[in-house]
């Protein structure tokens, strides 16, 4: 998964191929409307005005949200000291430098900072919008033909196509964590240690401020629950969604939903409290997405209906409104955030 997504020139996230929008194989909520970003921007107001400091975002897409969010922090009057990009893929950076230079003024513009690693410290903000269920996953077989023992899902070649190979799951922490779950027989699961890790790294950077996390998925217990037995692992190919990863390797998104237990438990572990947990619906409305909605006339009959139609897709439980998630992780910052004043899900974790 991780050589499919980010090998060098050839891996999805590397290769200069048009991914986000209609034009590309999936939409996120930044492309869908301005609105998404601007709630955020509220959100981000009120840890930078408490903490100060810097908004770093974690793989910054097509640098829609950096534009929205900045613009508006900028109507706020609360902008961050530097507005730090972490991008891996050299492509999508080219991407970002194009939209931010040609859609923000240059004052705003100068204060993007691209960078290859995290930053030894950090005051202010992280965010990361679907940047957890890109992360590599290993793939967890409790199969009733081997007498109901775990195994790992691996890659070979045969007849010069893809094929998957069982592999015996070795002693360490993959085992550790997959017996931890005690899953049924017959059952095949999506096992992310990377996105702990990446938790456990911000928190060593993280001297004061928050960490908001975006994407879609469930708490431990809803994501291995018994009727899950297929997994969680999804293709995006063309706006046409499928579970074959073997299908398109380098030409395809491949994605996991996270395990937003897993993100609290490495949280607490490295030092960060859980500041919040709730669903992307219940943050944006929390955060006034209804207020900015109402700011367009209705009379302005075309563009209220976008907007409407834009809202109704963030917000709606069968669009985006409940399948996706924000969790809020803090460090040396004790105030109630303004997105989980109403419909905190803390205690689902």
């Amino acid at each position: 998964m991780h050589l499919a997504l980010y090998a060098p020139g050839l891996g999805y996230y590397s290769a200069g191929l048009q991914k986000f929008g209609v034009d590309g194989d999936f939409v996120t909520a930044p492309e869908i409307s301005p609105l998404f970003g601007r709630c955020l921007a509220r959100q981000a107001k009120q840890i930078l005005d408490t903490a100060g400091g810097d908004i770093l975002e974690l793989g910054a897409g097509s640098g829609k949200l950096a534009v929205d969010l900045l613009s508006e922090l900028d109507a706020l009057g609360c902008l961050p000291t530097h507005y730090l990009i972490l991008e891996p893929s050299a492509s999508l950076r080219q991407t970002q430098q194009q939209s931010i230079t040609h859609q923000l003024p240059v004052q705003l513009a100068q204060k993007v900072v691209w960078l290859d690693t995290l930053p030894e410290q950090l005051t202010g903000l992280v965010i990361g919008n679907e940047v957890l269920d890109a992360m590599p996953v290993h793939l967890i077989a409790h199969t009733r033909e081997s007498a109901g023992t775990l195994s790992e899902l691996g890659i070979g070649v045969e007849n010069q196509r893809f094929v998957w190979r069982d592999m015996p799951l070795a002693q360490g922490h993959l085992l550790d964590t997959v017996s931890a779950l005690n899953l049924p027989e017959g059952y095949l699961a999506e096992i992310n240690l990377a996105a702990p890790a990446l938790v456990a790294s911000l928190a060593g950077v993280l001297e004061r401020g928050a960490i908001l996390l975006l994407d879609y998925g469930f708490p431990q217990r809803e994501y291995y629950h018994p009727q899950r037995e297929h997994g969680t692992l999804m293709c995006h190919y063309r706006h046409h969604a499928h579970n074959d990863p073997l299908l398109y390797p380098g030409l395809q998104d491949i994605t996991a939903h996270v395990d937003f237990t897993a993100i609290a438990l490495a949280a607490q572990e490295n030092g960060l409290n859980l500041l919040g947990y709730t669903s992307q619906a219940q943050f944006l409305i929390a955060c006034g997405i209804t207020d900015l909605l109402a700011e367009t006339s209705p009379d302005e009959v075309a563009n209220y209906m976008r907007q409407v139609a834009a809202a109704q897709k963030l917000l709606s439980p069968a669009e985006m409104g409940e399948l996706f998630k924000v969790i809020a992780l803090g460090k040396n910052i004790n105030i109630p955030l303004l997105g989980f004043a109403q419909g905190d899900q803390s205690y689902k974790l």
